[in-house]
């Protein structure tokens, strides 16, 4: 019998949300066969087994947000008996204790917060942080029901809809209701015995419109794209690169990437350019701080890559010590590794630049908004065959516009032109 546990995810993340099961209990599984997508605020990958056999329990709710080590299922033979849900999990209490105490808090509709707040010194998830700091939660008044008393995700939406609730009713007797899990104590559209906050939208008739709950990626793309427009001062400059010479030279080299298992993409092209620009601009390369502009020595290249659900950004570390091949290795991994879920936490930070290819679904071109902290972000739009005129003649050639959307405080117009002019000289040039 093998208990399976939320695997360490990188470093600084400490907790993770079950978001869907892939299994049931009954299914026979194989060794290393993902059993669940769990989500953290940068990524969404998936658990696997380390033993083959059947599932015999699961131990945690979708929608649940557990530690890191906590027990997620129990894998093992037919007929083999397993403990109850009682059953201690890796923070030391039991999956019922947990569920308990925490919708207990929700439960006691906020009284936690009459008691005097001490400092909390104990730690917190970015997570936990940032819903902390929104909401103006003193995490002192929070009761922890993690590990040695630490705040989970769970504890502190507990509490901030207990706190609602309680403003919300101020004025009337205050009831009692039976205890709900954490997340069903969070207001939600539609339900009539749940306080509801204040909406800058009218309420609609049933059927008129339908709630999409916002996964933790999702509201992370929110979060950040928000905070970067209010950060940065966004200036986009836009060129027209031809792509002749990089056709041609794919065209003589593809079969022989194939051969090593590498399909060669415009991708990989475009940031092998792009990393010979940087290292020749280093102010493109860099970050805005209070004490000045902080210059990168390594260049990460940060790859949007679009999913299901939204938006990632692996990160090519090191690129400027990778040759094309690697380039276009590294770029196929990331990338099908992005849409399967795989990814870990550490492989979408630490990015120095960043490129969207966002003509891979016809767009012509885009102005991208900075992912902070860089300096900028590359936008190329589809390639496509078009008129142009060299030397006075018409001719036709696989065009594409490529925006540059550049941090004003870092760099001018004429710093940011001559960045994208290096990248397109090399592009043009490339043999």
């Amino acid at each position: 019998m093998t208990e399976i546990t939320l695997p360490e995810m990188g470093e600084g993340v400490i907790e993770g949300t079950l978001a869907r099961w892939l299994v049931r209990e009954g299914d026979r599984v194989e060794r290393y066969a993902p059993i669940a997508e769990v989500e953290t605020d940068k990524v969404t990958t998936e658990t696997t087994t380390e033993a083959a056999g059947t599932v015999l329990r699961l131990l945690v709710k979708e929608g649940e947000t557990v530690p890191v080590g906590t027990a997620l299922a129990v894998i093992g033979e037919p007929g083999e008996t397993t403990a109850d849900d009682r059953r201690p999990t890796a923070d030391g209490e039991t999956t019922d204790d947990r569920r308990q105490a925490t919708t207990g808090l929700a439960a006691v509709g906020g009284q936690s917060s009459a008691v005097a707040p001490a400092p909390y010194t104990g730690r917190i998830s970015p997570v936990v942080g940032r819903i902390a700091a929104e909401h103006g939660v003193e995490l002192g008044r929070v009761v922890g029901t993690g590990r040695d008393g630490r705040i989970t995700k769970d504890d502190i939406l507990a509490h901030v809809a207990a706190r609602a609730s309680e403003d919300a009713h101020s004025a009337q007797e205050p009831t009692l209701s039976q205890p709900r899990s954490p997340h069903s104590q969070m207001p939600t559209a539609g339900t009539s015995d749940t306080p509801q906050p204040q909406s800058a939208h009218p309420q609609m008739r049933s059927g008129e419109s339908e709630l999409l709950p916002l996964t933790n990626i999702r509201r992370a793309i929110a979060e950040h794209m928000v905070r970067s427009k209010h950060t940065s001062p966004h200036v986009t400059t836009v060129f027209e690169f031809d792509f002749s010479a990089v056709a041609a030279h794919r065209k003589a080299h593809v079969e022989q990437f194939a051969r090593d298992g590498v399909r060669l993409t415009y991708t990989a092209y475009l940031v092998a350019a792009t990393v010979a620009a940087l290292k020749e601009h280093p102010l493109a390369n860099s970050s805005w701080t209070d004490e000045g502009i902080l210059l990168h020595r390594a260049v990460h290249i940060g790859m949007a890559t679009a999913i299901g659900d939204g938006l990632i950004v692996p990160v090519i570390k090191n690129a400027d010590g990778l040759n094309l091949l690697g380039l276009a290795r590294a770029v196929n991994d990331l990338a099908d590794r992005a849409r399967a879920k795989q990814l870990k936490p550490d492989e979408v930070k630490g990015g120095t630049f960043s490129i969207t290819n966002h003509g891979t679904s016809g767009s012509l071109f885009a102005t991208p908004i900075i992912n902070q902290p860089q300096s900028g972000i590359l936008g190329v739009g589809a390639i496509e065959k078009r008129v142009k005129v060299i030397d006075d003649a018409i001719a036709i050639r696989p065009l594409a516009y490529v925006s540059f959307t550049f941090d004003h405080r870092i760099l001018d117009g004429a710093s940011a032109d001559g960045f994208v002019s290096t990248i397109k000289g090399l592009v043009e040039a490339y043999q």
